[in-house]
């Protein structure tokens, strides 16, 4: 380390303040997550504090301002966090969070739930940046698993993070995706857009001017895209295969009805996530 370094401790304190001052939710966090991105350290090591060049600083600084005007963190270290997964994320793709990552472990276990009669077929419609397909394909490795995604810059995104894994992904509109797979899908997986537009004021800074609206609204009470998986999910499925989709912590009523209503399927239910909060549905197809 150069005798002239800038001291580690004072940069997060400064830092932090920084982002606290801005309304940044997780300020030393996130100061800690950018420090260890310039330094090319692990975060944990920081708390042993130490000096950083005038370079590396400098950089730090300018990310720091960048996150205070709320570019969201995973945009600024180009990675996130999936399960078990680093995936790559930036402008243009919906930034996976944690509630989904119970959706893909849901997905793993009805994948592996076939296993004792067959290779696994399983569908991520909507996949964004590829990470519930990632995830089935590196937990189940034996699963076959198509994908698919219509925004093509959300699309390059899962083409970088699904590289190399054997999914089968395509460009398109779920609502008419996978024709060719009619009747002989295993588990439907997707996370729609859900979100009212209704409620567009309410949403999160950083979502609302970095995630693609694409990913985040769905009609007037948030549905329209529940409505067509639905539809979608039971031309895919085989009889008995199992749906299941991601939804506002509001629609924990509203978006299972959208699959009993339609009589056609079985053991339609809720589940919520790790803060007890409506998150997604299962269902059956039952004929």
């Amino acid at each position: 380390m150069p005798e002239s370094g800038i001291e580690v401790d004072g940069l997060l304190r400064e830092a932090a303040a920084s982002l606290a001052a801005a309304g940044v939710p997780s300020p030393e966090h996130d100061a800690a997550a950018l420090l260890a991105h310039v330094t090319g350290r692990k975060r944990g090591t920081l708390a042993f504090g130490g000096d950083v060049g005038s370079d590396e600083a400098a950089a730090f600084a300018e990310l720091v301002e960048r996150r205070a005007d709320r570019v969201p963190l995973q945009h600024l270290v180009g990675s996130t966090g999936f399960r078990h997964l680093d995936l790559l994320v930036g402008p243009g793709v919906f930034i996976p969070r944690p509630e989904t990552e119970l959706l893909a472990g849901w997905a793993v276990d009805q994948a592996r739930k076939v296993l004792s009669e067959r290779p696994p077929v399983v569908v991520d419609l909507c996949t964004g940046s590829g990470a519930i397909a990632a995830s089935v394909v590196t937990e189940v490795p034996e699963a076959v698993v198509h994908a698919v995604e219509l925004d093509p810059a959300a699309f390059s995104w899962a083409e970088r993070n699904l590289a190399h894994l054997g999914v089968d992904l395509r460009e398109g509109d779920m609502a008419e995706a996978f024709r060719d797979l009619d009747g002989t899908v295993d588990v439907v997986v997707c996370n729609p857009p859900y979100i009212p537009l209704t409620e567009y004021a309410g949403v999160d800074r950083e979502a609302r001017e970095h995630d693609p609206v694409m990913a985040l609204f769905s009609g007037e009470d948030g549905l329209e895209a529940i409505r067509v998986l639905e539809g979608v999910a039971a031309r895919l499925l085989r009889p008995g295969g199992q749906v299941g989709a991601e939804h506002a912590d509001l629609q924990g009523h509203t978006a299972p009805h959208v699959f009993a209503a339609s009589g056609r399927w079985a053991d339609v239910r809720d589940h919520e996530d790790l803060a007890g909060r409506p998150r997604y549905l299962t269902a059956r197809l039952a004929r």
